[in-house]
């Protein structure tokens, strides 16, 4: 079985099409960077050390990856310039691993003998809700039951948006009027869910990031609240990023990672940039794995991260 394993032809084209614009940039500042050399010294390390950091891999992220090869260049003596490209990739692939990112290839989950519930967060405007539409499909086409909770209270707007959703993907919206507690929206979805026998819950939450203080009491009642129902949960705290804000994103990643305890990330838009190397640093910086990423606005666009096939996309020729 080659690399891709299970992991079709349609979605392979999709990461490739998904990534073409980073790819793109990355390349071709690579090529111009390893012009007229042999073999990897000094400068070409410092002509890459820029190109990533300019691909929004984040400094100190690009300082770690360029570390590793001048390891290898000094223990191999030699390193041809053509074989930068796999020694970037195995060197990326080594330290998403050590995020504890892992290769997913179906959307199966641990057996809980409870609805695996999962918290989203993340500010307005990122794709949050659209990311929760797309996971409720996923996990359908799956053969799973879900259950989506509106707990985003604050604007109606994103009531309306994740029923709109729920209609379009056949699956129960529990909603309660605007201005309601998200806690107790919270509660009734996970309660709903539970009695029904539901595989997973997916439960949106209010962005106001700029009222960290508002937003931790609220990320705190809603997790004291669902653990009346489930102790166990919730079982995923889901931070939604906008890949294509770059540094940006990583900012807010940070924000959020201060007033919860983030479990795995989604990182959207990454077809509309060429600044996907920020999936790379946010996840290096924050220790947290990537769990899916947005590639296009169709339903099958969101796809599970695989490390090897994210890295695969990227930096092969």
């Amino acid at each position: 079985m080659g690399i891709f394993g299970f992991f079709n032809k349609s979605k392979k084209e999709t990461l490739d099409k998904g990534l073409e614009k980073t790819k793109q940039s990355v390349f071709s500042k690579l090529t111009r960077a390893v012009a007229g050399k042999s073999k990897v010294d000094d400068e070409v390390l410092d002509n890459l050390e820029e190109i990533l950091i300019t691909s929004d891999v984040g400094v100190d992220t690009t300082l770690k990856i360029i570390e590793r090869i001048e390891e290898r260049v000094a223990r191999d003596k030699y390193v041809s310039t053509g074989e930068l490209n796999n020694i970037l990739k195995e060197e990326i692939a080594a330290l998403l691993s050590e995020n504890n990112t892992q290769d997913n290839d179906n959307w199966e989950l641990p057996e809980t003998g409870n609805p695996y519930v999962i918290l989203v967060v993340g500010v307005n405007g990122v794709g949050k809700t659209t990311t929760i539409g797309k996971l409720a499909h996923q996990f359908k086409q799956a053969g799973k039951s879900v259950y989506l909770g509106a707990a985003d209270t604050f604007r109606a707007a994103a009531v309306e948006q994740i029923c709109i959703w729920g209609e379009r993907v056949g699956v129960p919206v529990v909603k309660q009027r605007m201005g309601s507690d998200p806690a107790s929206v919270a509660f009734d979805t996970l309660s709903s869910a539970k009695a029904n026998g539901a595989d997973v819950v997916i439960i949106d939450t209010a962005g106001r990031l700029h009222n960290k203080i508002g937003l931790m009491n609220e990320l705190k009642k809603i997790k004291d609240v669902m653990k009346k129902v489930m102790p166990e949960a919730p079982n995923e705290v889901l931070l939604v990023l906008d890949g294509s804000t770059g540094q940006n994103a990583f900012e807010q990643a940070k924000q959020f990672s201060a007033v919860t305890n983030i479990t795995a990330l989604a990182i959207t838009k990454l077809d509309g940039t060429a600044k996907g190397g920020v999936v790379i640093g946010i996840s290096d910086q924050l220790k947290v794995p990537v769990k899916y990423i947005g590639l296009g606005e169709g339903m099958e666009d969101l796809q599970l991260f695989n490390r090897k096939h994210f890295v695969d996309s990227l930096f092969n020729e």
